[in-house]
Order: structure tokens, then C-alpha cells, then sequence
């Protein structure tokens, strides 16, 4: 308690209007970290970082106080290092994407007609195979290249048109398996194994391969996975990790004219709109 009264009293001597401005500056990044990683993995352990932090601080300072266990404080400050290394590799796919975040940029190069064209086969061809409940997983690559994953499928580097999308999916081809990734307006790579993701649930939904395999790749990568469910021809959308569910045309088509003119998508409001 006599803790708590001189830190208040110390807090008082500071100028009011620069301990506002500090504590607004503190609430917005702890606020930006909590809503990038969100739904990921990296929350809990960011959630558990924090309560650890928090109860040792006040632990040791009582003690400090009460007890005199100065080794303890001693040590624990070593600690803290050790949780710093911890986290760094337990967030190092949210760092990722949080540098890759900061420097994106638009990632399709052609002009608004043909993105405009090559979207439009795209959401035809994903309409369709819904229908008929064709299985589909589509990567649509952005800045960072998906070169380690492409290496393992089979090279097309052939145009994107809804015609060769339904061909290639069809069961019973040699190409329908896995996934295709896309670059630009062109199918680089068809057959190209992804990695799933640790989880095999979200938001209360079990996922299939093709969902872990989506939820995988968005999660390393700043990529946009479209994928069509064989058992029920419903159609999610996955990106930064996160997946939704039952996605329409409409929908389909304004997320990827945003993802692939280098805007973000699922987001908050747009999330909880679909």
C-alpha cells in the first residue's frame, strides 16, 4: 500500500497533459496489437505474456518490500530477457506479417481492365464449381512470393480464364488435387501442396484440409485463399490467417478487387458484415 502511495505521489509531479498524451499513445498500440492479432495463435500467448508480466511484477515487488527477496529480483530480471527471446519466436509469424503489413503495396501491375477481367473469371468460375460442389483452393499471391511452394507443383504460367479454372478442378484430372496459385493474371502453378494450419477448428467450425491448408497459408504469408467445400459447395475466403465462411458473389468479387489492388480486407466491420 505505502507502494502504491509514493508511486501515485511521484505520478503527480509529472505535467498532466504529457502523462495523457503518453497513456493514449500506450492504449492505441496495446489496442493494435490486441486487433492484429486477433483470432491467431499469437494471442493467447500474448494474453499469457501479459498475466505473467503483471503477477510477477507484483509478486516481486511485494516481496521486495515485505520480504527482502532481492536475489529473486535479481533473477527475475534475467528472466524477462529470456521471456523477450520466448516471445520473439513465438510471434515470428505475426512479426512477419505485421513488416509485411508496413511496407505493402499494390501487388497487381496490369490495368484496371484486365484486373477487372481477371477477377470476373475468377468469381464466374468459383460460382460455378460452387454449384456443382467441385472442390477448390485458389492462392492468389500478393508481395510475398509463395517461390518455396510453387517449386513443388506443376508449372503452367498460363492465363487465367474460367474455362482452364473448371478444367483443372475437375475430379478425376490430373492437376485437380491441392491447390493453384495465382500471380498477377496468370496460373503459375497448379498441384502445389500448402501447409496446414495447427488448428482443426475456427469460430466453432471444423475444418477440411482445404480450410487448414487456407487458414496455413494465409497465416505465413500475405496471400488471398479462396476455397470451395466439396461436401457442401460453400465458398470462405481466408486472409491474415482467418477465415469466412459462406462468402457470396458479390462479396467475392469486392474482397478480391481490395486484396489484389493491395488493400486489406476482413477486417472488423467487414467481417462481421458477411
Amino acid at each position: 500500500m505505502e507502494t502504491f502511495i509514493n508511486y501515485i505521489h511521484h505520478v503527480s509531479t509529472y505535467n498532466l497533459g504529457v502523462v495523457i498524451v503518453e497513456l493514449l499513445l500506450i492504449g492505441f498500440v496495446v489496442y493494435w496489437v490486441v486487433s492484429f492479432l486477433e483470432g491467431t495463435r499469437g494471442e493467447r500467448l500474448f494474453h499469457g505474456i501479459i498475466l505473467l508480466l503483471l503477477a510477477g511484477s507484483l509478486l516481486l515487488d511485494l516481496a521486495a518490500q515485505k520480504l527482502h527477496f532481492e536475489r529473486l529480483e535479481y533473477l527475475y530480471k534475467y528472466f524477462l530477457i529470456a521471456v523477450l527471446f520466448i516471445a520473439l519466436v513465438g510471434f515470428q509469424p505475426e512479426i512477419r506479417r505485421a513488416l509485411i503489413r508496413i511496407g505493402q503495396t499494390p501487388a497487381f501491375r496490369g490495368s484496371a481492365r484486365q484486373l477487372s477481367r481477371t477477377i470476373e473469371a475468377i468469381v464466374l468460375a468459383v460460382g460455378q464449381m460452387s454449384q456443382s460442389r467441385t472442390g477448390v483452393i485458389i492462392v492468389i499471391e500478393h508481395q510475398v512470393g509463395l517461390g518455396e511452394f510453387i517449386e513443388g507443383g506443376i508449372h503452367l504460367d498460363s492465363e487465367i480464364s474460367g474455362e482452364l479454372l473448371k478444367t483443372i478442378f475437375y475430379p478425376g484430372t490430373p492437376l485437380h488435387d491441392m491447390a493453384i496459385v495465382i500471380r498477377g493474371d496468370r496460373i503459375v502453378a497448379a498441384r502445389v501442396q500448402l501447409p496446414l494450419a495447427e488448428v482443426d477448428t475456427q469460430d466453432g467450425f471444423e475444418l477440411g484440409s482445404r480450410h487448414r491448408a487456407a487458414v496455413g497459408i494465409t497465416a505465413s504469408s500475405d496471400a488471398t485463399c479462396i476455397v470451395v467445400s466439396e461436401e457442401t459447395g460453400t465458398v470462405s475466403l481466408a486472409s491474415s490467417g482467418k477465415l469466412v465462411r459462406n462468402v457470396s458473389e458479390s462479396q467475392l468479387r469486392s474482397h478480391l478487387l481490395k486484396a489484389m489492388s493491395g488493400e486489406r480486407f476482413l477486417k472488423g466491420q467487414e467481417r462481421a458484415d458477411i
